[in-house]
């Protein structure tokens, strides 16, 4: 069984990569373009864009859909992972000490999983490894050894 697993497991991540990339796309629309329940659930709200909410709302937009798509992948998810830490920190941390209880456990999910794609890679079925800027050609498996 663990053979099968493993046999896919690069494009079981390029699935997580681009599936996330996509969700965290999603709360940038709601916060730039007031798209999916708008900003604040209020429908066609937008924060306004010289707002440290509105940079977050360009941050997530922007960053999300080129992790998706896997262009600069290393670079925007840390960049995303950082900005989620913030996140969590400024506006759940001082509402309890544990994520379940002051609601930022998706900013901390968040951090993480960018920080993990950050240290990944791009991986297959992405921009970066369509230009040769993967650490991992296409179709490589995750056992082989980065050029």
């Amino acid at each position: 069984m663990e053979s099968i697993i493993r046999r896919h497991s690069e494009s079981t991540y390029a699935a997580l990569r681009i599936v996330v990339g996509l969700l965290f796309a999603c709360h940038g629309a709601q916060k730039v373009l007031g798209w999916l329940g708008g900003f604040h659930g209020e429908p066609g709200a937008k924060a306004p864009l010289m707002s440290l909410m509105g940079v977050g709302g360009a941050i997530e937009l922007v960053g999300g859909l080129l992790i998706a798509i896997g262009l600069f992948t290393t670079l925007t998810a840390f960049l995303c992972s950082g900005q989620m830490a913030v996140a969590y920190f400024m506006v759940h941390a001082s509402k309890g000490f544990w994520p379940i209880q002051n609601g930022g456990e998706l900013a901390v999910v968040y951090a993480f999983l960018f920080l993990y794609v950050s240290a990944h890679g791009s991986g297959v079925f992405s921009v970066d490894a369509a230009l040769g800027r993967s650490r991992r050609p296409i179709g490589f498996p995750l056992s082989a050894k980065p050029v």
